[in-house]
């Protein structure tokens, strides 16, 4: 994951390059700041000309100037957008990098690569955004909290919410999960084996059933038993088929979920960034789950979809086992470009 990104960016090798100061284009380009003025005795004057020559050498500055960057972040555009980092992100993030470097002072003996890897890094959290505390919010909201998994098909969508089920228990929640999915061949037993094994009752009808009725006996279990959340399975679909949005349009009316989540893969790159938005204007979402996180290996997605679509991301599937569903931070993104994990 990632790796494209980091070997354009450069991140990860050991750079020993530090900034050199141009020949001034201004007056207020280059800042020498003297730390003593040659004011004291004739026995003191050699003090004086140690302290001016440290300013010169140690404590130069130089201002970063708009004309000197703008190449620079032209190219990291590219390298963005070669990363699957749809175009409106990429902007984002560069626009968010000259508003940090442009008109601040940098002293020479500072690392040129920690200066714009900082920039990156703030640049990058901002497009992010903190993501959504989903444990917090169960907790402070009526039970059962009502939840409805939704996206196109083949996207690990069934296995996420058994993901999310299992993480749920682990935080001392319990879950029943409801097997929205009645037209998928094998749906039904591929949720039932997931349910098994986690320790999660499963509410379920016979394959072909109506998905709302299915949806309807699940939360009346919740009500019943004092269960904390509801999770709603539900067939994939695309946006663009009506007859399928109708049908998920009739599971919100008869479900009333406090939270829908959109789930697709990393893998997709910018289709997946297509898709989301896409749905998101055909049925509203609160949440976006990513899976597949660990095997894409440019990153884009994970960075673009959640602005793209003005939603957080929730949960990143990084791997096979139920305990690789994680709840989204910036810092599992920023730390996997970055290498802090290496």
């Amino acid at each position: 994951m990632f790796e494209g990104l980091k070997k354009k960016l450069g991140i990860g090798k050991n750079k020993t390059e530090e900034i050199k100061p141009a020949e001034p284009e201004t007056k207020t380009e280059v800042q020498v700041q003297a730390h003593a003025e040659i004011t004291e005795p004739e026995e003191e004057k050699t003090i004086g000309v140690l302290g001016k020559l440290k300013a010169l050498v140690i404590d130069h500055e130089v201002t970063l100037s708009e004309k000197k960057i703008d190449d620079a972040l032209f190219d990291l555009q590219m390298v963005l957008l070669e990363s699957d980092v749809a175009f409106p992100v990429a902007e984002a993030i560069t626009k968010n990098m000259k508003e940090e470097l442009i008109g601040t002072s940098r002293k020479i003996s500072t690392s040129a690569d920690k200066v714009v890897e900082d920039a990156l890094k703030h640049s990058i959290e901002k497009v992010l955004g903190n993501g959504f505390d989903l444990v917090a919010y169960i907790k402070s909201h009526d039970k059962p909290v009502k939840i409805l998994f939704t996206g196109v098909n083949g996207t690990g969508k069934t296995t996420s919410v058994a993901k999310i089920a299992s993480y749920l228990t682990s935080q001392g929640l319990s879950v029943v999960v409801g097997a929205g999915d009645t037209f998928r061949a094998g749906a039904i037993e591929q949720i039932r084996v997931h349910c098994e094994r986690i320790g999660v009752k499963l509410i379920a009808h016979q394959e072909g059933a109506d998905p709302s009725a299915v949806l309807f006996d699940t939360i009346e279990y919740a009500k019943a038993h004092g269960t904390d959340v509801v999770l709603a399975d539900s067939a994939g679909r695309f946006h663009n088929r009506v007859n399928l949005m109708n049908q998920l349009e009739k599971i919100k009316r008869v479900m009333k979920p406090d939270l829908v989540f959109y789930v697709d893969e990393a893998v997709a790159g910018n289709d997946a960034v297509v898709r989301a938005e896409e749905f998101e204007k055909t049925v509203s979402t609160d949440g976006v789950i990513l899976t597949k996180v660990d095997m894409d290996p440019k990153g884009g997605a994970a960075i673009s979809i959640a602005y793209t679509i003005g939603k957080p991301l929730v949960f990143l599937g990084v791997g096979q086992e139920y305990t690789d569903m994680k709840p989204f931070t910036p810092s599992l993104i920023i730390d996997e470009i970055f290498g802090r994990d290496e």
